[in-house]
This record gives structure tokens, C-alpha cells and sequence, in this order.
């Protein structure tokens, strides 16, 4: 990889000026040793894969602890009602980001972005974006690209996995690089995008992992909805001008830190948090006399 931290990767593009995309376009093609349109049909693939897991869904599927399924549909439901005072676009992300999780849970074909506990939360993003501002499908693939920069420096200073760095590595990451795909697709220039990162994965900072019975479903489905959510107001505020006060690659270390203190109980192992309380313990009974 020619970059490791945030600055480089703004610095490339400066120096190149070419849009952050093309620099990681450029960067996986020469990693691969294939070409940059073999890099992007296979990123366009994935796209495909997401929007085909999105059309998918099945409202009557359950996953097999009973926790997950059919969510995806009551949001559905509720956002046809008109009553849903978010509006159309994040009412959209709202729903498209439970029916990921939720067919995740179900074993249906989902893409890890960056992880499969996190899978909601750039599709529900994209493709509503896609859906509703009529964007090019190409152009969400750039989207993507400018996504998978900013994962891999964060991945490469810090962690994605919820085991080492609590869902903070997870849907935290997720939501800063689903902020700086919007940002991109809504026009900001390279500042804009990894400030909009910044101010994304800030708000995700601390973010334990506490799955009720160790399955990636209580509460990690929903924590997809906050995720995308979230990245669009950070897309918002960074569009609107507003910038982090602390750069992108110290928020990015400042989430290593905090994952490499925060206590093993509350990585992933289900001995803390939500994990423990009187209602996942009723459900980890229940589920351990149908074993």
C-alpha cells in the first residue's frame, strides 16, 4: 500500500491531481498486479452483490436464535406510512441498513464492508443514494473506492474487528467510510471527505462489543441504523464547511488507544454490557435447552 496514514493519502492526491478514487484504484491495481479496470469491475461486482442482497431480503426469514428478522420490513412498513419524520432518504437508510443485518443473521449473501457485523451500513448509504439522487452506478463505485481508502488506514493503524478494538473498529469504521463515500458523491473535494471521516468516527469512539449470546445480532443489527446515520450528518456537517477540530489520523490512533484499554470483557466476548443483563440471560437459557 503507497499510503498509511489519512495525510498521505490527501497528499497523493494533491501531488498526482487526481481524485482520492483513482489513487486507490491505482494503489490496489498495482498491489494485484492487474489492471485498474480489472480493479474496478471487480469493486462494481461488489456493488452488484450489495444491491442483490438488498432485493433479496426476505421479511419472513428469522435467524435461528429468533433475535433477528423482520425488522427490515416493520421499517418498510412504517416509512410507506409517511410517518416517519426522518424523511425519505435516511427513513430509506434506516431500512436498507436493517435488512442487510438482518440477512446477514439469516446466512443469506451479504458483503463485509468493512465487516459482515457492520454489512448495513455503506449499502444502506450508497444504494439509497443511488435510488433516490439517481446517481450513476459507476460513480457509487467510485464512491466505494473512496470508502475502501479510508478502511484501510484505519485498518492499518487501528483495527476493524470488533475482537480487538470493541464495535467502535466495526461500525465505527464503517460509518466514517460510508461518510466519506457520501461526501464524495455529493461533491466534496478530498478535505472535505476525510474530515467527513473524522467527524463520523469520532462519534463512534468507545463503541463496546456486547453481543447477547455471542451472535452477531443483539445489538449489532441496529447499531448499523446509528452507523449510517451517522455518517450522514458527518457527510452534512463536513459539506457544510464544519471541520474536525482533531485531524483524521489522530481520531484513527485515538480508537486504537481506546481499544487496545478498553477491558477484554467488553471485546466480543459477551461477558459485559448488554451481554449480561437479566433479558440476554433469559435468551442465552432459552436457547441453550434447544441445543
Amino acid at each position: 500500500m503507497s499510503y498509511h496514514s489519512i495525510e498521505e493519502l490527501v497528499k497523493l492526491c494533491k501531488d498526482n491531481k487526481c481524485e482520492l478514487w483513482q489513487i486507490v484504484m491505482q494503489d490496489n491495481a498495482n498491489e494485484h498486479m492487474v489492471s485498474e479496470k480489472q480493479v474496478f469491475d471487480n469493486m462494481k461486482e461488489m456493488y452488484i452483490a450489495m444491491k442483490k442482497a438488498d432485493n433479496d431480503y426476505d421479511k419472513n426469514l428469522k435467524s435461528p436464535s429468533g433475535m433477528a428478522g423482520g425488522d427490515g420490513e416493520l421499517m418498510h412498513l412504517y416509512n410507506m406510512s409517511n410517518n416517519n419524520i426522518c424523511g425519505e432518504f435516511i427513513g430509506k437508510v434506516m431500512e436498507k441498513a436493517l435488512k442487510m443485518g438482518e440477512s446477514n443473521a439469516c446466512m443469506k449473501r451479504i458483503v463485509a464492508a468493512p465487516t459482515a457485523g457492520s454489512c448495513g451500513v455503506i449499502p444502506a448509504v450508497f444504494i439509497s443514494y443511488e435510488e433516490l439522487y439517481n446517481a450513476f452506478e459507476d460513480d457509487i463505485v467510485k464512491a466505494l473506492f473512496v470508502a475502501a481508502g479510508i478502511g484501510a488506514v484505519i485498518a492499518s493503524n487501528a483495527s476493524i474487528a470488533g475482537a480487538s478494538g470493541g464495535c467502535q473498529a466495526e461500525i465505527g469504521s464503517a460509518s466514517a467510510m460510508a461518510a466519506a463515500g457520501l461526501t464524495y458523491l455529493q461533491g466534496g473535494d478530498v478535505n472535505k471527505i476525510v474530515n467527513a471521516s473524522a467527524l463520523a468516527l469520532k462519534s463512534m469512539l468507545g463503541l463496546t462489543c456486547d453481543p447477547v449470546c455471542g451472535l452477531v445480532e443483539v445489538p449489532c443489527i441496529k447499531r448499523n441504523v446509528s452507523g449510517a446515520v451517522n455518517a450522514i450528518t458527518a457527510a452534512q456537517m463536513s459539506l457544510a464547511g464544519i471541520k474536525s477540530v482533531i485531524t483524521p489520523d489522530e481520531v484513527i490512533e485515538s480508537m486504537r488507544r481506546i481499544g487496545d484499554v478498553m477491558p477484554s470483557c467488553l471485546k466480543e466476548t459477551s461477558k459485559e454490557g448488554l451481554a449480561v443483563t437479566k433479558t440476554a440471560e433469559n435468551i442465552k437459557n432459552i436457547l441453550d435447552k434447544m441445543e
